[in-house]
């Protein structure tokens, strides 16, 4: 009798090519995804071994880190020899590009999902830790390094340790204003930073099936910042119903027969996780970060942290931590985080990039004025995405409420590009990081989600929507 299995541990054994004891797996890889801040020393490494990309018609390379989002002319020199490098790379190996002013060009974690090149069963590889995100199809999906990048181009394969697995299990229902970014940080709060280290984490619970396909997205999105090598969303008709119609998904005999497998791609009864996470979120308000790493997150109503609290930090590294966090971040224990100021508000992402979160951030905006003091960017996650914002009229919310309407890119989620904040000004972002110095040298990043960000332009200061009735 087979023993009841996971779904991560299904996709696993699914794509072993070979495997022996005390070595890496052998995984075969489905689809890669590419873009230009990873790949030139992958390609650099192909062309010196004489060897070509063994699959190109896998490969799939997009311009996102280094555009511009406010022109379609690359000023930056060090951007400008990044993306012409890819574009000579793609043309000389036969991978598909979509450039900068394509009609598919954005980033890359919105565009393979929009075009259906994600599909439940598959394995999905990228140089971007942020490839977790496309385990919100039931995919096994995660982030590689160079010369893994180089190895993929190669033979179509990866050598990779078998990662544990997680199951997070989210109780009860999601009050109304809670979207999945506050899960996320939420969980990572519980969990710390790492918490999820050396897992693939599968996300349950009912409240998970009521989410969307975007903000399923979002939820995997942030799993790396738990620590975790992958995140699952097993698949069902929600996931079916988004594919459907799709570019590059399935269709006809084809479509059936998909739909027949990916049926079968759920966590048998009786599996056993290594690790269980259970959380209630029926009582869940708008999260916010205070700190330099995401698990450095409480509710929008709380008061800045003490580090002395020994109830919340229970060791002395964690102190030192907070100590260190506060110190960069320039806030005083006991403000209300409602009371911090906020210089820049960044709408966009891999994260937060999609249609639906222009669209939830644009109602809170909607009749309303971006504050003096405040300075809003809505860069959209994919032309698609800003096409489309546009014929829903979303554009002129953003542009009437004194925001800045940009061109699709990575942007101000990383100073990698023109997009950076200046000096030690404080950002509300809805990106995945908030690092130190992240956004620019000394700046002060605080993750949130679309519509905090859209409450917090208004006023100026970190702001839910209810604030501002």
């Amino acid at each position: 009798m087979t023993r009841p299995a996971t779904l991560a541990d299904k996709l696993w054994s699914s794509h072993v090519v070979s495997a022996a004891p005390g070595d890496p797996d052998l995984l075969y890889v489905d689809l890669h995804l590419t873009h230009e801040a990873t790949s030139p020393q992958a390609f650099d490494g192909l062309e010196l071994a004489g060897r070509t990309v063994r699959r190109p018609e896998l490969t799939l390379a997009l311009e996102d880190h280094n555009v511009p989002t406010d022109s379609p002319v690359i000023e930056d020199p060090v951007g400008r020899a990044q993306i012409g490098a890819l574009r000579r790379n793609c043309e000389r190996f036969g991978v598909e590009l979509y450039s900068l002013g394509h009609q598919r060009q954005g980033i890359v974690h919105v565009v393979g999902p929009q075009l259906g090149l994600v599909q439940p069963g598959m394995t999905v590889v990228c140089g971007d830790s942020h490839t977790s995100t496309h385990g919100a199809f039931g995919a096994l999906a995660f982030g590689i390094g160079t010369s893994d990048v180089e190895h993929v181009m190669a033979t179509q394969c990866l050598e990779v340790r078998r990662p544990r697995t997680m199951a997070v299990e989210f109780d009860g229902s999601l009050p109304p204003g809670v979207e999945a970014k506050d899960l996320a940080l939420a969980l990572i709060a519980e969990i710390g930073a790492n918490g999820a280290q050396g897992h693939m984490v599968e996300y349950r619970g009912e409240s998970v099936r009521r989410l969307s396909m975007e903000a399923r997205m979002t939820l995997c999105n942030m799993s790396i910042e738990a620590g975790a090598r992958a995140g699952l969303v097993a698949p069902d008709e929600t996931t079916y119903r988004y594919l459907a119609g799709r570019p590059y998904a399935p269709s006809g005999a084809a479509w059936d027969e998909a739909l027949a497998h990916w049926r079968t791609l759920r966590t048998d009864p009786g599996a056993v996780f290594d690790h269980t996470v259970r959380l209630d979120v029926s009582r869940l308000t708008p999260f916010v970060t205070w700190g330099t790493n995401p698990g450095q997150a409480v509710s929008l109503g709380d008061t800045v942290p003490d580090p002395e609290d020994g109830d919340r930090f229970t060791g002395a590294q964690e102190r030192a931590a907070a100590r260190r966090a506060l110190a960069y971040m320039d806030l005083t224990p006991g403000t209300p985080l409602r009371d911090v100021p906020i210089d820049v508000v960044f709408l966009g992402s891999c994260t937060n990039g999609r249609i639906e979160d222009l669209r939830s951030a644009a109602e809170v905006l909607r009749g309303r004025r971006v504050a003096d003091s405040t300075r809003m960017l809505v860069v959209p996650g994919s032309m698609r995405v800003r096409q489309e914002a546009e014929q829903e009229g979303l554009h002129e919310v953003f542009t009437a409420a004194g925001a800045e309407w940009r061109l699709p890119g990575c942007s101000m989620c990383l100073g990698m590009n023109a997009d950076r904040l200046a000096g030690a000004q404080r950002c509300a972002s809805t990106s995945n990081r908030n690092y130190e110095g992240r956004q620019g040298d000394r700046t002060r990043t605080h993750l949130v989600s679309p519509q905090v960000a859209a409450a917090t332009a208004v006023t100026g200061r970190l702001a839910a929507p209810a604030d501002l009735l």
